[in-house]
């Protein structure tokens, strides 16, 4: 059966993303800030999800309907087949955003998206009360000038949660941010990457993850595995894909460091929790103090700056600290 299926970024990941599908196999529909609408199968919710690096989630769009007012959110709503997706006992909390449309009021429209969902479950399934007590099935609106698409979540848990960081320091990168970055830096299997300020390792481990492409949420589960409209076999078959697309071979080295020895702890514990194949060193380090680890690499950072984490003028003494040490280097990219 084919799906519409939309992939939500963070705004300006919009062609990362696109590209990440496009590797897929799969055909783009339309993008726009912050989404990519794609066409899918069921066993591509599982790929999706498992793939995308740069994505923050996954969705299923059921429906997309003028609604330039309630009854028309409501009775758009409504003619949807709820039923064949969410079960009698099951859960169904509704959430949403509302951009450059008549219906502003975020609580208004949840109530009557919800309204509108109950009414057709309750003529489907002959029952006038709902415990909702089985798995959560989580519907998303998305009113962009006076259209509404409605949606089930996939992902659950976002999918910039790939399940190696579940500590990090004071001002930790987003992982599809770092994953967004990565790709503008164009790493290859058998580069070597060395970030200054290492933090808890995020940059290392996505250039890792990217370098021997292994897929970012093949340690993690997903919403859609507990909804059942994605079959343990789609999900079995998705992930044996990815990990068999494993390069095993790549020679993809990544050196850390980082003035806080426990940032240096993170690093390595996170990159261990990652993938125990990746090649990644960390060791404390002040950026005065920086030597680079080999002939040819790529630095790839996120330096504290002064409305980040430090003073204005501490943030000035570590750029020019990193200007005298990082720009003389030859053969390496910044």
């Amino acid at each position: 059966m084919k799906l519409t299926l939309v992939a939500t970024c963070m705004f300006g990941l919009e062609k990362q993303v696109g590209e990440e599908i496009d590797a897929l196999g799969l055909h783009r529909l339309e993008t726009m800030d912050g989404r990519v609408t794609f066409e899918g199968e069921e066993a591509d919710v599982a790929r999706a999800n498992l793939s995308l690096r740069c994505a923050e989630r996954v969705f299923i769009r059921l429906g997309y309907f003028p609604a330039h007012s309630f009854t028309e959110l409501f009775d758009g709503t409504n003619a949807l087949p709820w039923e064949e997706w969410i079960g009698r006992e099951d859960a169904f909390p509704v959430k949403g955003h509302s951009i450059r449309s008549a219906l502003t009021s975020i609580p208004d429209c949840q109530s009557i998206v919800k309204k509108a969902v109950v009414e057709r479950l309750k003529r489907r399934y002959r029952v006038d009360w709902f415990r909702e007590t089985g798995v959560k099935y989580q519907i998303e609106f998305f009113l962009f000038k006076d259209m509404a698409a409605l949606m089930l979540d996939t992902s659950g848990v976002g999918l910039h949660k790939r399940g190696y960081r579940r500590e990090s320091n004071a001002a930790p990168i987003k992982e599809t941010l770092a994953a967004g970055i990565i790709d503008l830096a164009r790493i290859r299997e058998n580069d070597t990457v060395c970030d200054p300020f290492c933090g808890s390792g995020t940059l290392l481990i996505e250039a890792g993850l990217k370098a021997l492409n292994i897929a970012p949420g093949l340690n993690r589960s997903f919403a859609a595995e507990r909804l059942g409209f994605v079959s343990d076999k789609a999900w079995r078959a998705a992930r044996s894909e990815a990990a068999d697309a494993i390069k095993r071979g790549a020679k993809f080295r990544a050196f850390g460091y980082d003035i806080d020895g426990e940032c240096i702890s993170l690093t390595l514990s996170n990159a261990k929790k990652a993938a125990p194949q990746l090649n990644i060193t960390a060791e404390r380090r002040d950026i005065r103090d920086y030597v680079p680890p080999a002939d040819e690499l790529k630095i790839i950072t996120n330096p504290p700056y002064g409305e980040r984490m430090l003073e204005v003028e501490q943030a000035r003494e570590i750029y020019r600290a990193m200007g005298e040490r990082l720009l003389p280097l030859n053969g390496s990219q910044l």
